[in-house]
Protein backbone atom coordinates (compact mmCIF):
# COMPACT_ATOMS: atom_id res chain seq x y z
CA UNK A 1 0.00 0.00 0.00
CA UNK A 2 1.62 3.20 -0.84
CA UNK A 3 1.91 6.19 1.53
CA UNK A 4 0.15 9.17 0.63
CA UNK A 5 2.23 11.82 -0.21
CA UNK A 6 2.27 15.14 2.98
CA UNK A 7 2.52 18.37 1.26
CA UNK A 8 3.03 20.48 4.33
CA UNK A 9 1.03 23.84 3.77
CA UNK A 10 2.27 26.63 6.67
CA UNK A 11 0.29 29.92 7.24
CA UNK A 12 1.76 32.67 5.09
CA UNK A 13 3.26 34.33 7.94
CA UNK A 14 5.57 36.76 5.45
CA UNK A 15 3.24 40.05 5.91
CA UNK A 16 4.24 39.80 9.65
CA UNK A 17 7.00 42.24 11.48
CA UNK A 18 7.64 41.32 14.95
CA UNK A 19 7.95 44.25 16.72
CA UNK A 20 11.54 44.84 18.40
CA UNK A 21 10.08 44.47 22.02
CA UNK A 22 9.69 40.97 21.30
CA UNK A 23 12.64 40.54 21.19
CA UNK A 24 13.73 39.40 24.69
CA UNK A 25 10.49 36.82 24.33
CA UNK A 26 11.95 36.24 21.09
CA UNK A 27 15.39 35.09 22.99
CA UNK A 28 13.23 33.46 25.85
CA UNK A 29 11.44 30.82 23.35
CA UNK A 30 14.23 30.02 21.51
CA UNK A 31 16.08 29.16 25.03
CA UNK A 32 12.82 27.07 26.15
CA UNK A 33 13.00 25.15 22.89
CA UNK A 34 16.52 23.96 22.97
CA UNK A 35 15.95 23.13 26.94
CA UNK A 36 12.91 21.05 25.82
CA UNK A 37 14.56 19.11 23.53
CA UNK A 38 17.64 18.90 25.76
CA UNK A 39 15.19 17.32 27.89
CA UNK A 40 13.17 15.20 25.81
CA UNK A 41 16.86 13.72 24.12
CA UNK A 42 18.31 13.36 27.84
CA UNK A 43 15.07 11.51 29.02
CA UNK A 44 15.54 8.92 25.98
CA UNK A 45 19.23 8.10 27.31
CA UNK A 46 20.95 10.32 24.92
CA UNK A 47 24.31 12.10 26.09
CA UNK A 48 26.50 14.45 25.22
CA UNK A 49 29.55 13.97 22.82
CA UNK A 50 31.56 15.81 20.23
CA UNK A 51 30.08 14.31 16.97
CA UNK A 52 26.34 13.28 16.34
CA UNK A 53 26.41 9.18 16.34
CA UNK A 54 22.65 8.24 16.70
CA UNK A 55 23.57 4.27 17.56
CA UNK A 56 24.95 5.42 20.81
CA UNK A 57 22.66 8.50 21.54
CA UNK A 58 25.64 10.83 21.68
CA UNK A 59 24.67 14.30 20.25
CA UNK A 60 27.30 17.67 20.29
CA UNK A 61 24.14 20.13 20.41
CA UNK A 62 23.33 18.61 24.59
CA UNK A 63 25.01 21.71 25.73
CA UNK A 64 23.51 24.79 27.82
CA UNK A 65 21.74 27.20 24.71
CA UNK A 66 24.50 29.91 26.05
CA UNK A 67 26.95 27.45 24.81
CA UNK A 68 25.40 26.75 21.31
CA UNK A 69 27.09 27.98 18.48
CA UNK A 70 25.17 30.67 16.34
CA UNK A 71 23.97 28.81 13.88
CA UNK A 72 22.07 26.88 15.77
CA UNK A 73 20.88 29.28 17.99
CA UNK A 74 19.53 30.57 14.77
CA UNK A 75 17.46 27.56 14.04
CA UNK A 76 15.77 27.45 17.69
CA UNK A 77 15.04 31.45 17.11
CA UNK A 78 13.40 30.61 13.49
CA UNK A 79 10.76 28.23 15.44
CA UNK A 80 9.93 31.19 17.81
CA UNK A 81 10.06 34.09 14.99
CA UNK A 82 7.45 32.03 13.19
CA UNK A 83 5.79 30.59 16.18
CA UNK A 84 5.23 34.82 17.52
CA UNK A 85 4.39 35.43 13.87
CA UNK A 86 1.46 33.06 13.62
CA UNK A 87 0.31 33.76 16.71
CA UNK A 88 0.17 37.62 15.59
CA UNK A 89 -1.62 36.61 12.46
CA UNK A 90 -4.48 34.58 14.01
CA UNK A 91 -5.34 37.87 15.53
CA UNK A 92 -3.70 37.77 19.28
CA UNK A 93 -2.09 39.91 20.76
CA UNK A 94 0.87 39.45 22.96
CA UNK A 95 1.62 42.11 25.94
CA UNK A 96 3.66 41.61 29.21
CA UNK A 97 2.35 42.21 32.43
Amino acid sequence: MKEPKYIPQPIDTSDIELPEELNPLLEAMAKNVHEVWAQTRIAQGWQYGPERNDAEKRHPMLIPYEDLPEEEKVYDRNTSVETLKLILKLGFIIDKR
